[in-house]
């Protein structure tokens, strides 16, 4: 099969219906008039003809069979199913970052926050009950909301959260300046980051260094002098980051008063994990920024015309950092 320009292979695993591979080639046949969309594994193609590869969870090996893959692009924003390929060719590593998700991970964020700011999960339960029983409820300003990670999802967040009223501060790996935030960076810097923090959201990429980062040692730091009276964790950022042990031994003694859990070491969340019915857990099925699908193979195609054109491709994964 003769191709004038480098072909695009489709490799997902796992996800929606809306995410299946043959809904993918639907869309790249549509932004990719002029160019072969094909599903891996196809025996038909010549495999020497991929120059590129948009893909979820492929399984370690698969991207190796292209010889002249010159770009992958993640169809997600997480790439640790990718960096733990050790077949992986050496050619950028792009990740998805449209606006579409990043506004949607925003409200999920905003979401919970208010949730727990407003004790809903005590409302809720007062009404299940049909108990008229109102506590006092403070302002914004009393709640310190602490994000971890300040990439482009965790920096709009904070921003939205302060136009709220919270007090918001970031921590991140590298020093960052947002305006109205105040920002800790680096391991000298986190446990006063966490001193203050009285709701905690976690949209930390996962890196070797972040597995299980949310566990016992750092909730017992967390702020316990606020309003809510025990610290509340969101986690929205990946599965492998939380000791899931702990922040259900941290929940039952007090160390946290609620979560929010967006994702989980195993998914979908097994039928007997304990956190379908904890009465301080709230649980999403991992759509906390369930983007555009749309949007995103448009994002790949022109950043594909850019590449072709002569230019930069945009948010490059530094394989040395994971993200």
């Amino acid at each position: 099969m003769t191709v004038n320009k480098g072909a695009l292979a489709i490799l997902v695993h796992g996800g929606t219906e809306n995410w299946s591979p043959q809904r993918w080639k639907s869309r790249f046949d549509g932004v990719c008039p002029d160019r072969s969309v094909l599903l891996a594994p196809d025996t038909s193609f010549d495999p020497a003809e991929v120059h590129y590869a948009a893909v979820w969870k492929p399984r370690p090996g698969e991207l190796a069979a292209f010889p002249n893959l010159r770009v992958i692009f993640n169809l997600g924003a997480g790439v640790d199913a990718l960096m733990a390929d050790r077949s992986l060719p050496d050619v950028p590593l792009v990740r998805v970052a449209v606006t579409d998700l990043t506004a949607r991970m925003t409200e999920y964020v905003v979401l919970h926050v208010l949730m727990h700011h407003r004790q809903e999960l005590y409302l809720r339960q007062s009404q299940r009950e049909k108990r008229w029983a109102p506590k006092l409820q403070w302002a914004a300003g009393a709640i310190s909301v602490g994000v971890m990670g300040l990439g482009a999802l965790g920096a709009d967040a904070a921003g939205v959260l302060k136009r709220l009223g919270f007090r918001v501060a970031g921590w991140s790996r590298s020093a960052k300046t947002i305006d109205g935030i105040d920002c800790f960076h680096g391991e000298p810097q986190f446990d006063a980051f966490l001193r203050r923090t009285d709701i905690l959201v976690c949209l930390l990429p996962l890196t070797p260094e972040t597995r299980h980062v949310l566990n016992r040692a750092l909730f017992e730091k967390l702020n316990r002098k606020s309003p809510l009276g025990a610290p509340v964790l969101i986690n929205a950022g990946r599965g492998a980051l939380q000791n899931e042990a702990d922040i259900l031994q941290c929940l039952d003694d007090g160390t946290l008063g609620a979560a929010s859990l967006d994702v989980y070491a195993t998914e979908p969340l097994p039928v007997d994990s304990p956190f379908w019915t904890h009465p301080k857990v709230v649980l999403t099925p991992h759509n906390a920024a369930d983007t555009d699908t749309d949007e995103i193979s448009k994002y790949v195609a022109q950043q594909i015309t850019r590449f072709e054109a002569g230019g930069a491709l945009e948010n490059v994964v530094d394989r040395g950092r994971g993200y």
